[in-house]
């Protein structure tokens, strides 16, 4: 037969010996990136849970007088003192 040598004599040198060469470096830096990014959004939850539960409500702008007689011109309504 042709095939006499092995199947180790096949198989490219980067695949001998897997985990002794180390890490691909892509795989780094992607494990280090997607860390990184799941670290911040996991802090903007925890920050945005927290700010709810301790801050007060928003507080509503208050409304110019000009804007409420527009708004009650609108609903058909007229605005007191006219």
């Amino acid at each position: 037969m042709a095939d006499d040598f092995e199947f180790s004599d096949k198989v490219p040198p980067s695949f001998d010996r897997a985990g002794s060469q180390g890490f691909n470096p892509g795989l780094i830096v992607l494990l280090v990136v997607g860390g990184l990014l799941l670290t911040f959004l996991i802090g903007n939850y925890v920050l945005y849970s927290y700010a709810q539960k301790t801050l007060p409500p928003r507080k509503k702008k208050p409304v110019s007088k000009k804007k409420m007689k527009k708004e009650k011109l609108k609903q058909g309504v007229s605005a007191p003192g006219e």
